[in-house]
């Protein structure tokens, strides 16, 4: 039997005055005459998202929540380049090592996903070099959380720029500029509109990245619709990996609007997909990225508990019979 364990992404509709995604711009920034000071607001703010996201944690903790994608809004202006003499870790550093404590005692899977202005395939040096940036920032909070970074940043292949083939090489050649240390950091998803899931698998498999099958971007972009017959190769991009294989799931808000996220998840379209790949691996977590995030965790599991092909483990988590 599979296991199979639900996530969901960054802020918690249950909880109240919990964002961990508070920021200040650049240009509010500069406008605080004394630039001390205006770190120490950058730090207070950092504080308050690190609380609101330990909050979080405790959340899913009492609520049987093994599985959460972390905010890449943390630390705001972390990596703007006005600010690189700004040693940010340091004054967090007991809430970071706090937070990771308290998902590894908990065994909660954390992970992230930067923005999509990170583009390793860029035709633009600088596009490149800030994308570096802002993984090894991603980097450096793992490491201060104590999470082993291996395979804990997804991120989508990026600009096409009309020449797929071109812009998959130029992948390959600027991931030779990417430190080893992140790209072992890295995992890739296929997307809606650029990069289709043999895309992304052509990718993977020649730099030995993990490949985060999103089966609703698949149905909105693809070449061809049956995406089972690469399940066997996506599942072997992650043998190498210390983690389960991960999976994204959301559903079209309407036809009219299909590559829109749903509130919700449509729960047959989801069992589609799991009595496909039903015991072709021991367990898979499965990001919700509905816009109403944990509330659509806990809908999705009580539909769940009212089928007969299920056994119920906890309150995120069930073996497909």
């Amino acid at each position: 039997m599979t296991i199979v364990r639900l996530g969901y992404v960054a802020m918690s509709m249950e909880l109240q005055n919990a964002s961990p995604s508070k920021t200040m711009t650049f240009t509010q920034f500069e406008k605080i005459p004394d630039r001390e000071a205006a770190v120490r607001k950058l730090e207070r703010i950092a504080q308050q998202n690190l609380q609101n996201t330990l909050r979080i944690l405790r959340h899913n903790a009492a609520s049987d929540i093994h599985f959460y994608r972390l905010s890449s809004r943390l630390i705001p202006l972390a990596n703007h380049e006005e600010l690189d003499d700004w040693n940010y870790l340091q004054p967090l550093k007991s809430k970071l090592q706090e937070i990771g404590d308290f998902a590894t005692e908990h065994q909660i899977r954390i992970d992230f996903h930067p923005d999509h202005f990170v583009l390793i395939n860029s035709t633009k040096k600088h596009i490149l070099k800030n994308a570096i940036i802002t993984l090894k920032m991603h980097y450096l909070l793992l490491k201060a959380m104590r999470i082993n970074p291996v395979h804990r940043c997804v991120m989508h292949v990026g600009g096409n720029y009309k020449e797929t083939e071109k812009s998959l090489e130029r992948f390959i050649e600027n991931w030779m500029y990417v430190p080893r240390s992140i790209q072992t950091m890295i995992m890739l998803e296929n997307d809606d509109t650029s990069f289709t899931l043999e895309d992304t698998l052509y990718l993977c498999e020649k730099l030995n990245i993990p490949l985060v099958f999103d089966y609703h971007h698949h149905l909105a972009h693809h070449e061809h619709p049956n995406w089972e017959i690469h399940w066997g190769r996506v599942v072997q991009t992650w043998n190498h990996s210390p983690l389960p294989i991960k999976m994204h799931i959301s559903s079209p808000k309407s036809e009219k609007e299909f590559r829109h996220h749903s509130d919700y998840v449509d729960v047959d379209m989801f069992f589609e997909f799991l009595h496909t790949i039903k015991d072709s691996v021991p367990q898979i977590d499965c990001m919700i990225e509905a816009k109403r995030k944990d509330e659509a965790l806990f809908q999705l599991m009580e539909q769940v508990k009212s089928r007969k092909d299920v056994e119920i483990i906890d309150a995120s988590s069930f073996h497909l019979k």
